[in-house]
This record gives C-alpha cells, structure tokens and sequence, in this order.
C-alpha cells in the first residue's frame, strides 16, 4: 500500500511539473516570437525605402524603445460586433478627417476596472484586422503623447487585444504623416506599460 502510495504522489508531481514546465516554456516561447517581431521591425525603420523617419533620423537610428514583454497585457476580451451603415470621420493629425467604419466593441477587465474601446475599419478595407486607437495614462510620459494603435481580429463573441503588440502612429517619428487621433471613447482611464514606448530621437 505504502508503495502504491509513493507512485500516486510522484505520478501528480510527474503531472505539475510538465504543466509547469509547459507554462514557461509558452510564456518563454510568446517572449521569443514578440522580440523577433520587433527586430524584423527595427530593421524596416533602418530601410532607405520602407522606414517613416526621414533621413536625418534613420541615419542615426538604432532601435525603437518598448516595455518589457509580458503577458499580463495580452488580453481576452468581450467583443460585440456593430454594423455601421454610414461611416464617422476620423479628426487627423493633420487637421482633415478620414472616413471609418464603427465595427465593434471590445471590454475587458484590467486593475480591477472595466474597461471598453472602439474598433474601427478604415473606409474600403476589406481586410478582418479591426483598428484601435487609443490612449492611456502613459500617454505623454511614458509613451507618445498623441496615443498609440493596436490591431486585432475578433474570433466570434471574444477579441485578443495584445497590448505589448501596441504601436506609435508614424506622425510620432515624422509630422508629415497623417494619423487618426483616438475618440473620446478609446481614452482608457489605467496605466497600459506595455508596447512601443515614446520614441527617442536620440539613440
């Protein structure tokens, strides 16, 4: 019996320790594919042809600065969908408007808080990946002070927002871009420190 015993007790510490081996190595994996994501980035903001800095920053560009990954701002959220008959217009950087699609709404718990964003489709999209601009009380300190931009794909009633994919519109490198300013709506109340940080003109 005392032997039957000692096998059940290694059998579950068999079990915990690949589930916890398994948790890591997810987590170590998520890591790994979000570091590379932004090397491959970093590299396109070094190109003559494909970078949004003009010359005299991407000559002297190194990399671009983000928060540490982590999964905690990698986020499951309640998605309902809206189908928009006409479009809104966007207020630009620039001072015009463009028109977009209203295509849902996305809340999710964060810090204890309920939080919601709009997601948007730019007018003659025809792509799934929805638009979310939005601010947060990073915004001005931490990060870019006009927002920052995350893109997501709704899977049926749920939506993944990962805030550590979170990225600066080109206007914060270069002001000839025109970038859509988040609503009202989108000005989420809680710190997200996650994502592209507020880009350093000096590296």
């Amino acid at each position: 019996m005392k032997g039957f015993k000692y096998i059940i007790v290694v059998g579950v510490l068999l079990i915990v320790g690949y589930l916890v081996k398994d948790l890591f190595f997810n987590d170590e994996s998520y890591n790994q594919a979000v570091l590379k994501f932004r090397e491959s980035k970093d590299l396109t903001f070094r190109s003559v042809t494909r970078s949004p800095l003009p010359d005299s920053l991407r000559r002297a560009f190194n990399k671009l600065t983000y928060y540490a990954p982590t999964r905690d701002y990698e986020v499951s959220a309640d998605f309902t969908p809206i189908e928009s008959a006409e479009p809104v217009a966007i207020p630009m950087t620039t001072g015009t408007k463009e028109p977009y699609f209203v295509k849902g709404k996305a809340s999710f718990d964060l810090d204890g808080q309920t939080h919601t964003l709009t997601l948007f489709q730019k007018a003659g999209s025809v792509s799934d990946t929805l638009f979310i601009p939005f601010t947060d009380q990073t915004n001005g300190f931490e990060t870019y002070g006009g927002g920052r931009y995350l893109d997501a794909i709704p899977n049926g009633k749920t939506i993944l927002l990962d805030f550590n994919k979170a990225y600066n519109p080109f206007c914060a490198y270069n002001p000839e871009f025109a970038c859509p300013m988040p609503p009202a709506e989108n000005r989420l109340k809680v710190k997200i420190p996650a994502g592209e940080q507020e880009f350093a003109k000096r590296d």
